[in-house]
């Protein structure tokens, strides 16, 4: 089951690494293209920190804590290898994404971001792929998890 993770793993990180390098080279840096307008465009940012910057000019702690987030992952994964598709589908996604925003801050020292949206007045922080690949398989995982634990205390 790690073999199947690990290769889905890999096919994500070379799709976010791909629209990086597009955006760089077809982007010029801070600017950006109206998708949708007034909702919707496409940008060419670097971000030196975590989600919404926290963390921002703390390189090394960011990569320390995804390798060991990492490590972490791959001990779970060793030690439950019995998992549904959805799950191996959702593994993979997750280590994509940090390897994804990792392999951008140890080669440029920041993480490049392109996905920007406007709600109205309210500019969401621009992130990327990998950001999207993060966030979708842990609330996905966290879900199942509790519906898992609801499940079986209502059978109990």
């Amino acid at each position: 089951m790690i073999k199947k993770i690990t290769i889905w793993s890999l096919l994500w990180i070379g799709i976010d690494q791909i629209l990086k390098v597009l955006v760089a080279n077809f982007i010029p840096f801070q600017k950006e293209i109206e998708i949708i307008p007034n909702f919707f465009y496409l940008t060419n940012v670097h971000n030196e920190g975590a989600a919404w910057s926290i963390l921002s000019g703390n390189l090394w702690l960011l990569i320390g804590i995804a390798i060991f987030v990492l490590i972490g992952i791959y001990y779970f994964l060793i030690k439950n290898n019995h998992f549904t598709k959805m799950e191996t589908f959702l593994y993979s996604l997750l280590i994509g994404g940090i390897v994804g925003n990792l392999l951008d801050r140890i080669l440029y020292g920041y993480v490049v971001d392109y996905l920007s949206f406007i709600f109205g007045s309210y500019y969401y922080p621009i992130f990327n792929f990998a950001d999207m690949m993060i966030v979708v398989s842990i609330v996905l995982l966290v879900g199942m998890s509790i519906k898992e634990e609801y499940l079986c205390k209502k059978s109990k």
